[in-house]
Formats: C-alpha cells, sequence, structure tokens
C-alpha cells in the first residue's frame, strides 16, 4: 500500500475546490473548523480498513491525568504514532502503521492546504508573510478509535483535542464493518454517532452548536482549541481516524 499515489485517495476537486470554497463560507461566519464529505476515496479506505485495519486494531490502555472527556482510562484506541515521550502510550502498532502511511501523507497533504487557507487573511501582507513560511505540517499523534454502545466506550464527549496544545488536527470517518459481521448488525446509523462542534458565535453571544452526520471518507478539520464532540452511539460499531498535527514554518 506505501506506492499508493495521492490522486487515487483524495476525491477529485476537494484540494483545488471545495476546501478553498468551504473556508470562505466558515470565515465568514467566524468558524475554524470544516467538514468535507467523502474527501477520501470510499473504495480505498474500505479496502484498507478490511484488509488491514480490522485485522491489525488492537487498543491500548492509556490512563489521563484528570481525564480525557471526563473518562481516565481510554481502551478504544490503537495508536499508531504517539507524542514525545511515549505519550500516551509507549507501543504504538507500527505494522498497521506501515499499511496507513499513504492514507496518513494525503491527510498531511489535505490538512496543510486548508490550514493555510484557514489562516491567510486578504490585505493583510504581515500575516500572508507569516502563512507564505508555513513550509510543512508534522504528525504528533495518530490513533484509530472504535466505538460500541458499551459504557466510557459509545462516544468521546466535549473536549479539545490535545488540551488545546496542537495546532490543529484531522478525523477521518471509517467505514461501517460489514467484514466481521452483517452490516445491519455493526450499523450505527440511525442510533447516534457523527459529529458536533461548537464554534463561531450564535445571536446569544456563544458559540453555535452544529452537528453532522459523518460517512465514511468524510473529513473533518479542526483548528487549535475548537470544542467538539464524537456523539454516543447505541447500536453497532463506530470508527474514526484522528491525527493530531504541529505546523512548521
Amino acid at each position: 500500500m506505501t506506492n499508493t499515489c495521492t490522486s487515487s485517495i483524495i476525491r477529485e476537486g476537494v484540494m483545488e475546490k471545495e476546501i478553498v470554497k468551504g473556508v470562505l463560507r466558515k470565515k465568514l461566519s467566524k468558524m475554524r473548523h470544516l467538514m468535507i464529505p467523502k474527501a477520501i476515496h470510499t473504495a480505498y479506505i474500505e479496502e484498507i480498513f478490511a484488509n488491514y485495519i480490522l485485522k491489525l486494531f488492537d487498543p491500548q490502555t492509556v490512563k489521563y491525568n484528570g481525564g480525557v472527556a471526563r473518562i481516565k482510562q481510554w481502551k478504544i484506541s490503537c495508536y499508531l504514532e504517539v507524542m514525545d515521550g511515549g505519550i500516551p502510550c509507549t507501543n504504538p502498532n507500527i505494522q498497521l502503521l506501515h499499511h496507513c502511511l499513504p492514507l496518513l501523507d494525503s491527510c498531511n497533504e489535505l490538512f496543510l492546504h486548508w490550514y493555510k487557507q484557514q489562516h491567510s487573511c486578504n490585505g493583510n501582507s504581515k500575516f500572508k508573510k507569516i502563512n507564505n513560511n508555513i513550509k510543512q505540517v508534522k504528525r504528533i499523534m495518530t490513533f484509530i478509535t472504535r466505538y460500541t454502545p458499551s459504557p466510557n466506550e459509545s462516544a468521546l464527549l466535549k473536549h479539545i483535542d490535545g488540551a488545546g496544545k496542537v495546532d490543529g488536527s484531522v478525523v477521518v470517518a471509517l467505514p461501517i464493518d460489514r467484514w466481521t459481521a452483517a452490516e445491519d448488525i455493526n450499523s450505527f446509523e440511525g442510533h447516534g454517532g457523527g459529529l458536533t462542534f461548537w464554534d463561531g458565535k450564535g445571536e446569544n453571544g456563544q458559540p453555535k452548536e452544529i452537528y453532522y452526520e459523518t460517512r465514511c471518507g468524510d473529513v473533518a478539520f479542526i483548528d487549535r482549541a475548537v470544542w467538539h464532540q464524537a456523539n454516543p452511539i447505541t447500536k453497532g460499531t463506530r470508527w474514526a481516524l484522528v491525527i493530531f498535527y504541529k505546523v512548521i514554518s
């Protein structure tokens, strides 16, 4: 899978049109996130999901000081890349990382393009200079999460990624598992799921609550310290790939 070209992973038009237009609309509403439906080709994600993710997924148990979204012991994520010092675990799944690298590199390309658009400022020459100095992005944590209806496994409630210490993040919706059981058994459709964001400003001056149903290949781009949550499910399983980023000038 490591020789897969970007054009076979990212849907045509996402980079050239949809991110640019989507960021413009969000900025008019003072929002710092963006959802692009089917940004990643469904067939590609289904291939790596069936052949590698389902077979190699091995969740690690990690403990967070103070908890993440009120859960102190997190048991439903498999970490592919971890922060310096082995945070949150010291045994990332290198084999699964290898098979996911083309997808992760494509996410790098998408995030960098989105981040430059999100942080550009027309007419501000100083900000344009800063934006032009953004050369690349670095993945500082990568993990795959499998949500189930079990207690402490159904959601990741309202939180900020990386406790606000990352420059941004990407969430990629993975397929409904129809390989290990019938799709109607593993499907969560009609039983919760999706993503909720608190972003921009409503009429009362508080952030607006924005809900998205997410399906295979959808990509969410999230700026630093934007509140959001993976909504609870009451049936089936829901899978997502999450990447935390640092921007490098």
